[in-house]
């Protein structure tokens, strides 16, 4: 048992990675796989699933690496994620928001059963996002908290620090800079010292400051 279970979060990579070559042939053959390709950054693999072996983690790498890189339960906060699993199940189903062209983007594409898409929804939101409470967070208001909240805020909820310890937070925001840079590389915008920056060294201090202990 001890062996199946060691060995069921391989497995799990070895499908994902099936699944997403397969995707990104039928990307390469569809005159829309370029678009469907930049929907999500690739920075985020299937060993960094929470649960690999679980059954809505078989059912994310399952369908939602069909039309785009995979997606981190943690990119929306609970409440978010139900809708989303409504209308990306309508998009596979060929029954999406772009009418003929969404049938024919969809096809090939295999969509989950009711069950399914309930069950995968219940893990999307147990893995969820965790919002921060901003009242216990007064340095948020301040300069150095400002960093995290603007940089952090662009693509979702503010997290809430005690999610990782120091370490496991400074490997998330190498990964969100990472996302950053592809998601406006992807857009073509260019350098704009008006915007909010992705200031590493501010976000990473208060970060830890707050992060649960090791």
């Amino acid at each position: 048992i001890l062996a199946l279970a060691l060995a069921a979060p391989a497995l799990a990579q070895t499908d994902a990675k099936l699944a997403l070559e397969q995707a990104k042939q039928r990307w390469a053959q569809s005159p829309h796989g370029p678009m469907l390709e930049r929907l999500l950054p690739p920075t985020f693999e299937a060993g960094e699933l929470p649960e690999p072996a679980s059954r809505g983690a078989e059912l994310l790498l399952r369908y939602c690496v069909q039309c785009h890189n995979l997606p981190n339960p943690a990119m929306h906060h609970a409440a978010k994620w139900p809708g989303i699993v409504v209308r990306m199940v309508l998009r596979m189903r060929g029954r999406g928001n772009m009418g003929t062209l969404m049938k024919e983007m969809m096809a090939g594409v295999s969509s989950p059963s009711d069950g399914e898409a309930r069950a995968l929804t219940a893990y999307l939101r147990r893995h969820a996002q965790r919002p921060i409470d901003a009242k216990r967070y007064p340095e948020l208001e301040l300069p150095q908290g400002r960093s995290f909240k603007l940089a952090c805020s662009q693509c979702h909820v503010l997290p809430d620090p005690r999610r990782h310890t120091a370490g496991e937070w400074r490997q998330v925001v190498a990964r969100m800079q990472e996302n950053m840079q592809w998601m406006n590389r992807v857009v073509g915008t260019r350098f704009n010292p008006d915007e909010p920056q992705l200031r590493i060294e501010e976000i990473n201090a208060f970060l830890a400051r707050y992060a649960r202990r090791e």
